[in-house]
C-alpha cells in the first residue's frame, strides 16, 4: 500500500515505501548477524574458562558481548523509528510530507534517550551468556577443587595390613 511521500520535505506526491522497507529488511537480517556474533563471542567466553584461560581473556569476551548487546539495542532503536516514521506518514497521509530523515532521527533520539547504560543487560543473549559463565566457573571450581584433594589424598585407603607390617 503506497503512501504519500516525497524525497524532498515539504513536497506532495505519491511514491512507494518498498526501498526503505528493503533497507530495513537488510538492517534486520544484519541485526540477526550481531545475534550470530553474539554467539560466538559467548562460545568463545565459555571454551576460554572451560580451558583455564588467563581471566583478561575473558574479560575481553564480556567487554564483546557488552558492545554487541549495545549495537543490537541501538539497531533495533532505529528500525523501531524507522517503522514509526513510515506508519505516522501512511497513517496521516499529510498534504506535505515531513523529511523523513528528519522525523527517523527525532523519534531514534527520543528512544535512544530512554536508555539507561544497564538497558543491554536485559539482552536475552547476554543475560544467558553471564548465566552460562557463572555456571561454568562453579563447575570448574568444583572440578579443580576436587582435582587439588585427590592430589592431597591417597587413590587408595591404606590397607589394615600394610600399616602394621
Amino acid at each position: 500500500m503506497p503512501g504519500r511521500s516525497s524525497s524532498s520535505s515539504g513536497s506532495t506526491g505519491f511514491i512507494s515505501f518498498s526501498g526503505i522497507e528493503s533497507a530495513l529488511s537488510s538492517l534486520k537480517n544484519f541485526q540477526s548477524c550481531i545475534g550470530s556474533g553474539m554467539d560466538t563471542a559467548s562460545r568463545v567466553a565459555l571454551d576460554l574458562v572451560e580451558t583455564q584461560t588467563e581471566v583478561s581473556s575473558e574479560y575481553s569476551m564480556d567487554k564483546a558481548m557488552v558492545e554487541l548487546a549495545m549495537m543490537d539495542r541501538e539497531l533495533s532503536h532505529y528500525v523501531k523509528a524507522v517503522q514509526s516514521a513510515i506508519s505516522h506518514v501512511k497513517e496521516e497521509r499529510p498534504e506535505k510530507i515531513p523529511d523523513l530523515k528528519l522525523l527517523v532521527e527525532k523519534k531514534f533520539l527520543a528512544l535512544q534517550n530512554k536508555n539507561c547504560d544497564a538497558d543491554f543487560q536485559n539482552n536475552a543473549k547476554f543475560v544467558q551468556f553471564k548465566q552460562q559463565l557463572k555456571e561454568l566457573k562453579k563447575q570448574s571450581f568444583r572440578s579443580m577443587a576436587f582435582s587439588t584433594l585427590g592430589l592431597l589424598m591417597p587413590s587408595s585407603p591404606p590397607s589394615i595390613s600394610s600399616t602394621f607390617s
